[in-house]
C-alpha cells in the first residue's frame, strides 16, 4: 500500500511543478488561505488516482466540498489529504511546500507520505514499521528522532505563523536556535534529527498534521496537544487545538511552554 500512495504523491508533486515556474492565478477562499490552480491539479490527481485504488475508502482533502460533518464521523477509516500545503511558500517559490496524503483509522493516522516536489525529498512512515527519507535517487533511509541538548535546543517554527509565543518562549530559551521551515516540513525536521521542537499555537486543520504526525511518531517523537493529550482525528472540529511536535522523549516539553 505504501508504494502505490508514494507513486500518488509523485504524480501529486508533477502535476503542482508543472506550474511552479510560471506566474500563478491566485484566489482566496473564504477563510482568507490562498488557493492556485496547482492546488485543483494536485486535489484531483490524488482523491482520483485514491479512489481508483481503495473505492470503498473516503477521501477527506483539504479542498473537497460536500462532505457534511455527519458523513465524516461515520467514518472509521479515511484518506486525510493536504494536495499543497504551504501555498504561500509555493507563491513565494521558497521550495518549502509538500503533497500530504495520511490513511486515518479510528481517529488514528498509521499511514502518512510527505513530499516536497522542489527539491523531490520525501518522508514516509507507516505504524509499528518506521519513518524513512528519501532525498532525490538515492535509497530511502531510516529516520530517528536525537536526543536534545537542553543548553542548544533546536525550535523549528513556521515561517509565516510564527506568532509572539513563539517571540515568549525564545526569551525563555536564550540559548535556544530558531529553525525557520515551511509547511509539514517542520515535523518532518524533527523526525530526522534536524530540530527537537515544534510549538504551533495558531490552529491547524487535521490534512495539515495527519500525514507528517505519523512520520515523526514512528520516528520517536510525538504531537500533543498543550495538555499532554495525542493529538487525534476524525474529530467533529476539523480544526487542531494548540500543539506541540517533539523529539527527544526523555524531556518534558511541555514545560517549557509558556503560560498564557
Amino acid at each position: 500500500m505504501i508504494d502505490n500512495i508514494r507513486l500518488i504523491a509523485a504524480e501529486a508533486g508533477e502535476a503542482i511543478m508543472k506550474t511552479y515556474s510560471g506566474p500563478n492565478k491566485i484566489e482566496s477562499k473564504e477563510d482568507g488561505s490562498p488557493l492556485t490552480q496547482a492546488d485543483r491539479a494536485a486535489h484531483n490527481c490524488i482523491v482520483n488516482a485514491l479512489n481508483k485504488l481503495t473505492p470503498s475508502i473516503p477521501v477527506l482533502s483539504e479542498e473537497s466540498e460536500g462532505i457534511t460533518t455527519e458523513e465524516r464521523l461515520t467514518w472509521d477509516r479515511f484518506w486525510l489529504v493536504d494536495p499543497l500545503d504551504g501555498t504561500k511558500e509555493f507563491v513565494k517559490k521558497t521550495g518549502q511546500f509538500t503533497v500530504n496524503i495520511a490513511f486515518i483509522e479510528n481517529g488514528e493516522a498509521t499511514l502518512g507520505v510527505v513530499l516536497a516536489p522542489a527539491s523531490d525529498l520525501e518522508f514516509f512512515a507507516i505504524r509499528d514499521k518506521g519513518a524513512f527519507k528519501r532525498i532525490r535517487q538515492t535509497d530511502p533511509v531510516r529516520i530517528k528522532v536525537s536526543k536534545a541538548d537542553k543548553n542548544k535546543l533546536r525550535i523549528v517554527a513556521s515561517r509565516d505563523h510564527a506568532g509572539p509565543k513563539i517571540v515568549t518562549l525564545l526569551e525563555k530559551l536564550p540559548t535556544a536556535e530558531l529553525v525557520s521551515m515551511g509547511s509539514s516540513l517542520k515535523f518532518c525536521l524533527i523526525a530526522e534529527g534536524q530540530a527537537d521542537l515544534y510549538p504551533r499555537f495558531i490552529p491547524t486543520m487535521e490534512w495539515d498534521t495527519g500525514a507528517a504526525q505519523c512520520i515523526l511518531e514512528e520516528a520517536g517523537g510525538s504531537v500533543c496537544t498543550l495538555d499532554g493529550y495525542r493529538l487525534e482525528y476524525a474529530k467533529k472540529e476539523l480544526r487542531n487545538r494548540s500543539i506541540i511536535g517533539a523529539g527527544d522523549p526523555t524531556i518534558d516539553w511541555k514545560a517549557l511552554i509558556p503560560n498564557d
